[in-house]
């Protein structure tokens, strides 16, 4: 069985934000991603960053010099309703559209498309939309999402109606620290083995989602490294890379700001600062999970009648 990671992140997946903090995605060029899951035995991979299909398209030409992996062109897009990943793309797909308009355009390029994080209630998934919607599979393991309820969820939806969806797992890694704990089995070992698998619903989700810790890394990785950036604008030898909205930010703002983020950067990364957030965000989650784990009798009910409304429709 061939294994695959088709949610992953990049430099190019551009910015968050934290109240009034803004700060990187992902601090990783494409070819670190490449590299990184050559080591943890991924056959194929998909960089789905956000809005915006540079990087992988950067990780698509690295990866040529290698035989023993393949890059998928994918973008993680936000629509109106949620997000949603389509895979094997040609070129960008715009932000902000309804997202029927959105899986139409990902058809017109003979894509595939997969709904990430359906059912999570801590970022922009399309929930029960993904049960009417043209969709080829769904996440039932993201690897961002180590709370009890989300993955869990997505499994009893899928476990209901074997054979409606393919099923998917992906890191959704933005980060070295939290890839290679999950990914998608298949038949085979290439892209077109791969997308041969979720056409015939023969996939299978493997893995679990990184740990808690795994996550507050990343946000170590992505302090870090917008420190070591930032440094490098202020000295004037951080150069501009079309389409990289992370040095496009970082050449934008002034010294000051440069300045005040470095030190927030290395203040953030002192080791107290870390253990706590690891304790706050487990805390967090877990919080979340047991108020919606309250809902699952009425939230499964509810996708039994959606999709019996919605069969009955197309009969």
């Amino acid at each position: 069985m061939g294994k695959a990671d088709t949610h992953l992140h990049t430099q190019y997946s551009g910015f968050s934000k934290l109240g009034v903090m803004k700060f990187p995605e992902s601090v990783l060029s494409p070819e670190m991603q490449v590299d990184k899951c050559r080591k943890n035995g991924m056959d194929v991979i998909a960089i789905t960053d956000h809005d915006e299909t540079r990087g992988a398209f950067i990780a698509q030409e690295y990866a040529k010099k290698f035989d023993d992996i393949d890059v998928i062109v994918g973008e993680e897009v936000t629509t109106h309703d949620g997000e949603i990943i389509g895979l094997f793309l040609t070129e960008t797909i715009p932000e902000d559209l309804p997202v029927e308009e959105t899986v139409d355009i990902i058809r017109e390029q003979g894509g595939i498309v997969i709904a990430p994080h359906p059912f999570s209630y801590h970022v922009f998934g399309l929930k029960e939309r993904i049960l009417t919607l043209d969709i080829d599979g769904f996440e039932t393991i993201n690897g961002g999402h180590p709370d009890a309820y989300s993955n869990k969820f997505a499994r009893m939806v899928m476990d209901k109606y074997p054979g409606r969806w393919a099923d998917m797992s992906g890191s959704d890694a933005h980060s070295v620290y939290t890839s290679g704990y999950n990914w998608t089995e298949f038949e085979g070992t290439t892209a077109e083995d791969f997308r041969k698998s979720i056409l015939n619903r023969t996939t299978r989700a493997a893995g679990v989602p990184a740990p808690v810790l795994g996550q507050v890394q990343w946000s170590i990785e992505v302090a870090l490294g917008g420190a070591k950036l930032l440094k490098k604008a202020l000295k004037g030898k951080l150069e501009p890379v079309e389409g990289d909205h992370l040095i496009e930010k970082i050449l934008s703002i002034n010294d000051l700001k440069k300045v005040t983020g470095i030190f927030a950067a290395y203040a953030y990364t002192t080791p107290w600062m870390a253990g706590l957030a690891t304790v706050l965000s487990t805390a967090w989650l877990a919080r979340g999970a047991r108020r919606m784990n309250a809902q699952i009798p009425q939230r499964l009910d509810e996708v039994d009648r959606i999709i019996k409304e919605y069969d009955a429709s197309r009969s």
